[in-house]
């Protein structure tokens, strides 16, 4: 057995035992939110579909010292109670009554999958309270499907098709799905698949239905704040479709045009997860983004 299984061994028992404890636990509307520090600027870290602030232990741990983090949870995700009447478009009010209600002071949005969208969202409207935007594998359309004209008849077999499972076949269908899609390492797939099937599978079902429903690239010139986008790469994946990493990234850039500010950044080899496929290169090039956008903001 080589270092690497070891590695990946380790990461994987580390994101299921339980993560430190926070410092403050409160509510902004339908979001949960844990303060885990309190020193320097503001960050808030938007966990993906059906997870939770678990997916950002190890970003957490490398920058807490520095920064003050809010780890936030969506109704239905890891444990929590899911809420009727919950939308994209509400959880950007909850997410501007967070920044003005603690008074954070311009924070850099952290969003991952369904986050990253949701930090997208959020600044074509919002960038005036805030300073960037990490989105980690989030887009304004979901890949794929930017030359659809009817995305309704997807968005409802999609929501047909998780909301009706039991929660063996939930948790089922999240170990695959984190096999194929979530990481690079079985070990990690299968801790993530552990901790993102406590979510409600009708919750799941419904943000999934929203996102793929999504495609705000009209909008998106309306951001007037620095966006980093990182794109995880696994070159296997992409083979059969004839794909470069660097043919992955221009595509994302792509999806993305109208962003004034936007930088594309590739990490491999990593799938969807890949602040847990490549915490070091991740962090990385979080804490290059954070610093850069922290300055912005300052002058």
């Amino acid at each position: 057995m080589n270092r690497k299984f070891f590695a990946g061994l380790a990461l994987a028992f580390s994101l299921l035992a339980p993560a430190f404890s926070a410092s403050a636990k409160f509510e902004a509307g339908s979001l949960q939110v844990e303060q885990i520090s309190q020193k320097g600027p503001a960050l808030i870290l938007i966990p993906g579909l059906a997870s939770g602030p678990w997916a950002w232990d190890q970003t957490t741990g490398a920058l807490r010292d520095r920064y003050a983090i809010y780890l936030l949870t969506l109704p239905g995700f890891d444990g929590r109670v899911p809420q009727p009447g919950v939308t994209l478009e509400t959880l950007q009010k909850d997410l501007l009554t967070l920044i003005e209600s603690r008074k954070l002071g311009k924070p850099v949005l952290v969003g991952h999958s369904l986050g990253g969208t949701l930090a997208l969202a959020f600044a074509t409207k919002h960038s005036g309270a805030i300073s960037g935007v990490v989105a980690v594998d989030g887009l304004p359309v979901f890949p794929g499907t930017e030359m659809m004209t009817d995305r309704a008849p997807m968005a409802a077999s999609a929501r047909q098709q998780i909301a009706g499972q039991t929660p063996a076949q939930f948790a089922e269908y999240q170990h695959n799905y984190m096999k194929q899609v979530g990481s690079v390492d079985e070990a990690i797939a299968n801790a993530i698949a552990e901790k993102s099937s406590r979510s409600d599978p009708g919750a799941v079902a419904e943000f999934a239905a929203q996102v793929l429903l999504q495609d705000f690239r009209p909008a998106l010139p309306g951001i007037k704040v620095p966006v980093v986008e990182i794109s995880p790469f696994h070159a296997p994946d992409f083979a059969r479709i004839n794909v470069d990493e660097a043919g992955k990234a221009g595509y994302y850039r792509a999806l993305l045009a109208g962003i004034e500010r936007l930088e594309v950044v590739s990490i491999s080899p990593a799938r969807h997860f890949v602040m847990l496929d490549q915490p070091e290169k991740f962090n990385a090039a979080l804490d290059g983004a954070i610093e850069s956008m922290v300055e912005s903001k300052a002058e």
